[in-house]
């Protein structure tokens, strides 16, 4: 296990969260659930049948067990449901609908403040984690969009933060303009120091860096960087950079020996989701990386999204960050 997983374990640990994890038919959720029991880092809320649940041969003492289709819970969060929705249209009737499911239940729990943050995703599409949330939470005070990282941290690696990294967006924006892409750099440069605790350097990637390639593509980068450096001018943050000059010492002193991030970059915004996307996952399979996410930014309560292809000790570790961002939203 990873230092950074210690670090979040042990600080979930110091101030436990409760965490609602709506896919308990999942038996890698459960196994992920057992970690977090006996590690004492999250009060958990388990959605699904309690039956099944109980005699999975998983040990999940002291969580909450909560079958949505009988739950005592069901009308109060559909009424809330509908006070919150009928301006869009939802009846009482749609609303008691939508308590059938998981997601927008887990999520009931996280607006009513029945638990502090939600971790879904390892069998349901992201579309569909988020939609509840960006509905239900909508977005935090100040914040224009929605985005998504993922934390990397790979093995024997001399770059980054002792080769851990924020990789953005890698989740959710497929295309973004300029604007756009100044606002995940900006917003993903906050959610290193919410994690880290250090100071973030981020680097706005392509394959130019500073005019060594005149296109379309290049110049939306060129323009993002302007946007984010006017947006919090206080960051270290650069762009367009090719990766190498952005992680690479002797490379950023070569190609952009004046910027302030080249070869130290921790954070790297991509510049599409294809790009980002590809790019974590050739550093998870080829280097052999842990990949924590997607984790999501922007939203005003953690909820987080999985990867379909997650395993049990992905799970523990975006628990465990959620527990993290949860601390920090409560403060």
């Amino acid at each position: 296990m990873s230092t950074f997983l210690e670090t979040m374990i042990a600080r979930a640990q110091s101030d436990k969260q409760t965490i609602v994890l709506p896919e308990g038919d999942d038996p890698r959720t459960l196994q992920a659930a057992e970690q977090i029991l006996s590690r004492d880092v999250a009060d958990l809320i388990i959605l699904g049948s309690a039956d099944a649940i109980s005699s999975s041969k998983f040990n999940l003492t002291g969580a909450t067990i909560v079958d949505v289709r009988s739950s005592e819970l069901r009308e109060e969060l559909a009424a809330t449901l509908y006070e919150l929705r009928k301006h869009k249209g939802m009846t009482p009737e749609e609303a008691l609908l939508k308590m059938d499911d998981v997601l927008y239940f887990g999520v009931m729990l996280v607006k009513t403040g029945r638990a502090n943050g939600m971790v879904a995703g390892a069998c349901h599409a992201t579309g569909d984690v988020l939609r509840p949330c960006l509905q239900i939470l909508k977005t935090a005070p100040g914040v224009k969009l929605v985005s998504s990282f993922f934390v990397m941290v790979v093995p024997n690696c001399e770059y980054g933060e002792k080769g851990t990294f924020i990789f953005s967006d890698c989740g959710l924006e497929v295309q973004p303009d300029a604007e756009r892409l100044a606002h995940i750099a900006v917003n993903s440069a906050e959610s290193w120091k919410s994690l880290m605790g250090s100071e973030p350097c981020v680097a706005l990637m392509s394959h130019s860096t500073y005019g060594s390639a005149k296109n379309d593509d290049a110049a939306k980068v060129v323009e993002a960087t302007r946007i984010a450096k006017e947006l919090a001018p206080d960051i270290a943050l650069d762009g367009e950079l090719q990766a190498d000059a952005a992680m690479v010492p002797s490379v950023g002193s070569s190609k952009a020996p004046d910027s302030p991030v080249a070869g130290r970059a921790n954070v790297l915004v991509f510049p599409d989701l294809d790009a980002g996307n590809i790019g974590y996952k050739l550093v998870q399979r080829l280097a052999k990386a842990e990949a924590y996410g997607p984790i999501t930014q922007g939203i005003a309560a953690p909820v987080n999204d999985l990867s379909r292809g997650c395993s049990a000790d992905d799970i523990v570790g975006v628990i465990a960050i959620t527990c993290v961002q949860a601390q920090a939203n409560a403060r």
